[in-house]
């Protein structure tokens, strides 16, 4: 795919400010690239599209998705190889999830010419922000909103879909201390627990926040019916290993279909590791820690990897995880998922994508 195929109109950034970033201290989220990609969609198809230095937009006090939440995005990831060539890491897969997320939301699909070709050009052009430290990558931010600038319920006719780029470090400087929530839902069944959609984010951030004034950096989600089975945990996946097992709750329509979650399944698998996608009890976990037969906790997902979990908080008691040691599963599978990534480890499942 290129540039002339999809006709995108590049408009090159005066001013660069690469310089200015310090790839050695990288904050998650806060720098951004030079550029970004904009399509637009009006009259039932997708259209101008183009690459322009990154900046601020303009929209009407009444666009629509400011009013009735019609916005959806995507996580993903780029990082360089030992030649200094930029790999993606299963973009088509996370292209597949935003158009689930979009039919929910009554958005319209983006085509995949568009959300590839948009991608893989802006990433030639800003190739140099793509970071080369150990532990560091591009973070990847496809999104789509609706933008019709007018005050009434119904799905907009118009959309924009914007990619812009970040380098990023890692995400917890350390193991993160969770809590199980079992007041507040993120998702009920019937609802959009399976998009990620901006709603199911701006929901989570209060009982977060109560979460986080009790010392913990978040939350372990549970069932909305009963708030007995575990489902994810706020930015991330969950996985168990226990009794020599990896165990993970099912994918459903209260929980995101994470793509590293489902890498982490496949590597687990493809070591003949045994793998149970299946419905997780609190109690199960909570007496697991207590008779010492939970080897590991850990959250998946884009922007964190892989993170262990240090401590796992029930009913006001503090339940501390072993430290993950070198040989452990936790550590084979990050370092393995990381050497696939970056080029080191050879991609026997076709995930990665030369820029």
């Amino acid at each position: 795919m290129t540039a002339d195929t999809l006709q995108i109109e590049i408009q090159q950034t005066q001013k660069s400010r690469l310089q200015e970033v310090d790839f050695n201290n990288l904050v998650f989220g806060r720098n951004i690239s030079d550029h970004m990609f904009i399509a637009e969609y009006r009259d039932g198809q997708w259209q101008d599209t183009r690459i322009v230095p990154y900046g601020d937009l303009s929209l009407s006090p009444a666009t629509a998705a400011l009013h009735y939440g019609q916005a959806i995005f995507e996580g993903m990831k780029a990082y360089k190889n030992a030649e200094g060539e930029v790999l993606l890491f299963r973009a088509v897969d996370n292209w597949k999830r935003m158009n689930k997320s979009a039919e929910r939301l009554c958005m319209p699909t983006i085509p995949e010419e568009v959300f590839m070709g948009g991608l893989t050009e802006l990433l030639r052009l800003d190739s140099g922000w793509v970071p080369s430290q150990e532990g560091c990558s591009l973070y990847i931010r496809p999104y789509m909103f609706a933008t019709d600038p007018y005050i009434g319920v119904k799905p907009s006719d118009s959309y924009y879909f914007i990619i812009f780029t970040s380098p990023v470090g890692t995400y917890y400087a350390k193991p993160p201390r969770v809590k199980v929530e079992t007041q507040y839902i993120r998702a009920a069944e019937g609802g959009v627990g399976g998009t990620k959609c901006a709603g199911n984010y701006a929901g989570s951030l209060y009982p977060a926040k109560l979460a986080q004034e009790e010392g913990y950096d978040q939350l372990i989600w549970t069932d909305a019916r009963e708030h007995a089975y575990i489902e994810e945990s706020g930015t991330m996946n969950i996985m168990f290993i226990l009794n020599g097992k990896l165990v993970t709750p099912y994918v459903s329509e209260t929980t995101l279909d994470g793509v590293t979650r489902k890498s982490i399944v496949a590597i687990a698998q493809h070591w003949s590791i045994p793998v149970e996608e299946r419905r997780i009890s609190v109690k199960e976990i909570i007496d697991a820690l207590k008779d010492g037969s939970l080897e590991a906790a850990f959250g998946a997902g884009t922007a964190v990897v892989i993170s262990p979990f240090a401590t796992i908080a029930y009913e006001g008691v503090d339940y501390p995880l072993p430290e993950v040691k070198e040989d452990s599963f936790v550590a084979k599978v990050k370092n393995y998922l990381t050497d696939i990534r970056t080029g080191k480890a050879e991609d026997v499942f076709g995930w990665t994508l030369k820029v």
